[in-house]
């Protein structure tokens, strides 16, 4: 898997754990692993995925204490501006993937389960 050259690094185990169960679904599903934890001035996305054709973005979010029905309190309309603003900046880092389909995906990353919500939100104009 090809390393971000701006990785970061996480404050909490749960979270690191969560991507990496995160990424593990992911390629067992076919996808491969384009970047983690990709840092952009506007923001960070936790996991870039290639899925066939479409490049996906997606946002990681592991909570032991909240349920998957509070996703829209930590993913509000300002996260997901970052994300896309964050995913606009990768684009232009990397011409490669230009052209291609971009999909915004979310996984909850539970305690006993992984929750994929593909195409969770999208950029609106």
């Amino acid at each position: 898997m090809p390393k971000n050259l701006a990785a970061s690094t996480h404050s909490s185990g749960k979270g690191r754990e969560g991507e990496d169960r995160a990424a593990a679904a992911l390629e067992a599903a076919g996808m491969t692993i384009v970047a983690r934890n990709f840092r952009s001035p506007q923001g960070e996305v936790d996991i870039v995925a290639l899925d066939g054709e479409t490049l996906v973005f997606v946002e990681v979010k592991a909570w032991s204490s909240y349920g998957i029905e509070n996703l829209s309190y930590s993913l509000d309309l300002k996260k997901q501006r970052r994300i896309i603003e964050t995913a606009k900046y990768f684009l232009s880092i990397h011409r490669k993937y230009k052209g291609r389909a971009v999909r915004f995906d979310v996984i909850f990353a539970g305690k006993d389960a992984l929750t994929h919500l593909a195409s969770a939100f999208m950029e609106s104009v």
